[in-house]
């Protein structure tokens, strides 16, 4: 009863990108649209008929008590929530593609990780932004490499008024907290905004329906703990209309721990051989300047510089004490990375019905690595892009985006390690890798209530340091000269406005990737490698709408079909994306200062090893109330899992039970 339930409401319509004031918003139409940090956006036009991203607010985010990015993302359909269990690492994929091909940015800035190309989205909140922007597939140029799958953007505020002010308390269950204050300021030509957040949790309950397993007993969960905190700064100076500069400084702090795996595989050698880890920090620290000048009415000048530093620690125990590390298993490990590079692009109009614009990206990577008892390892990447980027307009109803562009990768600098002798030494010199891209885009109205979008792109994504060079645990062989994966996308899309109420449309996908990045089994004896020789396939469909009565009674869903076929080695599985998810919510608002929502969302099963371990489907449904009780306060309270769900996003790590929330949040505007 509780799974049909569930289900009727996640169908209640089936199929958002969403209007202003709904879940997923288009870039421009945003219900507060001035504290975008527009320096932040990364644009492809600046028509906002033409609704490149998907765009989650500040309202939605709020609205839906989303405080990590990744639980975010997961309401834009085509995007699906994973996790790395292992690592307690929260992530998500688009259109099938995993955040190695899809690049995180903190207003334009690339924030992702240099050696992996992954980022823990969990670490990232969500209370300092004013929209989150998603591409999929056909994304900007101007980002720069690597954008195989599409682009996530994180875009800052900008204040509007003399003092602005918003923050919030909470509860969340009995042990858990959170707070955030955002002050802001706008004088004459000068602006300045301020973030400062905290969350924490001393654990998670698990679902009363866990059963209890060899290495966690239910209730809390073990080793489940969080602590993440965030500084945001930004300054700025607009002398004229024509000329914007901006200074951002931002501190991240994490710590966490990593629940041990609590699954029935008995080929995973986790179940017999558990991991007792922790993480004593995970640290991020970015400055960056960004600047935008107009030359006169047909050119402009953009410009983003970036010195990005990632520091991190992993303690691995010899038991579930985490009291000693005696054990050859056990160690200490360090990364010490940092990142620094910037763009110029040009833009010109000076061709009539065209808008081109050029950039060029530098970005000097830097990861350096040791355990407690070793020398550090470097290991140095510099990548340079060049991208050419137009708009056509070829009538009032028909809209040409064509791009390509041309990068470079070199390594610099890869030591190894040989631990007999505890000595440092180079690895054979491998040579430059190159990746060529280009795209088109057609966007065509038929009127103002109904649009057809086309577009098909070539683009690439460059093998990681660890893709490279990682040993895994002394069960691979590197392999320094792998070339870049390579994907042709196409996709359709129709979205139309009907009787002033509805909103509704779907996409249809294609991509067909080559030289993928695969695992090579027993290429020595015992030992696998790292090669090109994949070839794969993913297609999908994605359907949304939105409907609103009388501004009292909202209903919305999203549904997301994804299918991926390993055509190189078809009894090779990919993982952590389910076939079909649908997201849905009613929005009752009785009164003015009273809101009720209630969301669900289904996850069919999803392949967690390569060899075909399922995550099961799962229902969940949430809801919250919030009530304004005065001009200046509201306070929400919410449950989240309502029937206590024992789910997982990858097997042998359960996610949270039921659980609660409670917040006032406080605001001058």
């Amino acid at each position: 009863m509780k799974k049909v339930l569930s289900l009727v409401i996640n169908m209640i319509i089936i199929i958002n990108y969403l209007p202003a004031q709904n879940l997923v918003e288009k870039p421009n139409t945003d219900s507060i649209p001035n504290k975008v940090f527009q320096l932040g956006e990364v644009t492809i036009t600046e028509s906002s008929k033409i609704d490149m991203n998907s765009r989650l607010s500040q309202n939605i985010l709020e609205k839906f008590n989303k405080m990590e990015v990744s639980r975010a993302l997961n309401i834009v359909p085509g995007v699906s929530l994973t996790a790395s269990g292992p690592r307690n690492e929260s992530m998500v994929s688009l259109r099938g593609f995993d955040l190695r091909a899809v690049p995180v940015y903190m207003d334009g800035i690339p924030v992702y990780i240099p050696y992996d190309g992954y980022v823990d989205l969990s670490r990232f909140t969500t209370f300092d932004l004013s929209a989150i922007d998603v591409s999929k597939g056909f994304s900007s140029m101007l980002y720069g490499p690597n954008s195989l799958g599409g682009a996530i953007n994180l875009i800052s505020r900008k204040p509007l008024q003399k003092l602005e002010y918003d923050g919030s308390l909470g509860l969340i269950n009995t042990n858990g907290y959170k707070g955030n204050i955002n002050i802001g300021t706008k004088w004459k030509n000068f602006f300045a905004q301020g973030g400062y957040s905290y969350l924490h949790r001393n654990s998670y309950n698990m679902s009363k329906q866990f059963i209890s397993h060899a290495h966690e007993d239910g209730g809390e969960r073990e080793n489940s703990y969080r602590t993440d905190q965030k500084i945001n700064l930004k300054v700025g100076w607009t002398p004229n209309e024509s000329h914007e500069y901006a200074f951002g400084y931002i501190n991240q702090h994490g710590q966490k721990g990593t629940p041990v795996y609590a699954g029935d595989d008995k080929l995973n050698s986790l179940y017999s051989k558990p991991r007792y880890w922790q993480w004593p920090n995970w640290d991020k620290e970015t400055y960056y300047f960004l600047s935008n000048t107009k030359l006169n009415d047909k050119h402009y000048v953009k410009s983003r510089l970036y010195y990005d530093i990632f520091k991190n620690s992993i303690k691995s125990y010899d038991d579930s004490t985490y009291s000693s590390q005696n054990k050859r298993s056990s160690f200490t490990s360090f990364y010490n990375d940092y990142t620094y590079g910037g763009s110029v692009e040009y833009g010109t109009n000076i061709i009539p019905l065209n808008h081109i614009k050029l950039s060029f990206h530098y970005k000097e990577d830097v990861h350096r690595e040791n355990n407690s008892d070793e020398p550090v390892r470097r290991f140095e990447d510099n990548t340079i892009s060049m991208a050419f980027e137009d708009n056509i307009k070829l009538h009032h109803k028909l809209l040409l985006v064509p791009g390509i562009s041309y990068n470079v990768r070199q390594n610099l600098t890869a030591q190894d390690y040989k631990s007999a002798s505890k000595t440092i030494f180079d690895y054979a010199k491998a040579n430059p890798s190159n990746a060529f891209n280009m795209q088109l885009g057609i966007f065509y109205y038929l009127n103002e209530n109904h649009k057809i979008t086309a577009t098909a792109a070539q683009k690439t994504r460059f093998a990681t340091i660890k893709d490279r060079y990682s040993y895994r645990m002394g069960t691979a062989i590197p392999n320094p000269d792998l070339k870049p994966e390579t994907a042709d996308m196409y996709d359709i899309s129709y979205n139309a406005y009907l009787f002033q109420s509805l909103n509704c449309g779907g996409s249809v996908f294609y991509s067909n990737i080559k030289d993928a990045i695969l695992s090579v089994a027993n290429v020595e004896p015992g030992k696998s490698q790292m090669q090109n020789t994949g070839r794969a396939e993913f297609m999908g469909f994605e359907l949304f709408a939105q409907y609103t009565l009388n501004n009292k009674l909202q209903l919305g869903a999203n549904y997301s079909y994804i299918e991926r076929n390993n055509l190189s080695h078809p009894n090779v599985l990919f993982t952590d994306v389910p076939y079909t998810k649908v997201i849905s919510f009613i929005q009752y608002q009785p009164i003015a200062k009273l809101s009720i929502i209630v969301n669900s969302e289904y996850n069919s099963l999803r392949y967690s090893t390569s060899y075909g371990t399922k995550a099961p489907e799962y229902v969940l449904l949430n809801s919250i109330i919030s009530y304004r009780v005065w001009k200046y306060i509201s306070v929400e309270a919410g449950i989240n899992n309502i029937f206590d769900k024992n789910y997982m996003l990858t097997e042998g790590y359960p996610e949270e039970g039921r659980n609660f929330f409670l917040t006032m949040r406080f605001f001058n505007h």
